[in-house]
């Protein structure tokens, strides 16, 4: 399997540390809120601490180095999930449309999106991040020339 680029660790770094600005934010609010009550002050702030440093510190790695890939002839297959292990597997041949997105955080860190549609309703959009736009736009035009033989 394929690892996703290093740009995209640092996305995951970034989003990690955000949610967990976020959640300290809300623990000091609630420090506040309840200043006057009868509990030692810093507990909330404190208990709240190690599932910020989780969130940013060590979760980011974990789920990057959980994802991969790997393109066949006829098939793209996914796997990614730290807890939860999911293996996808796209048939070529049901892919009706390709897009390679890229956001304003995926742009500084040079990576990009893959998303591709496929046939049926269930599952029928999958994406795979983290690549380089070169390769972004390989795989998508290796997959758009094998759906073009496929309709003739």
């Amino acid at each position: 399997m394929n690892p996703l680029e290093l740009g995209q660790l640092s996305v995951m770094r970034v989003r990690g540390a955000v949610t967990a600005l976020v959640l300290l934010a809300a623990a000091a609010i609630a420090e506040l809120a309840l200043l006057d009550r009868a509990m030692p002050h810093g507990l909330i702030l404190g208990v709240a601490v190690l599932p910020a440093f989780w969130i940013a510190g060590i979760a980011p790695k974990r789920r990057w180095r959980a994802w991969g890939y790997r393109a066949g002839e006829s098939d793209l297959e996914l796997a990614h999930g730290v807890w939860t292990q999911v293996r996808t597997l796209v048939p070529l041949d049901r892919v009706q449309h390709i897009d390679i997105s890229q956001g304003p955080l995926e742009r500084a860190f040079a990576v990009c999106r893959l998303v591709l549609h496929t046939a049926g309703t269930a599952h029928s959009l999958v994406v795979l991040p983290g690549l380089s736009r070169a390769t972004a736009e390989r795989m998508r035009d290796e997959i758009r020339a094998r759906i073009g033989e496929e309709k003739w």
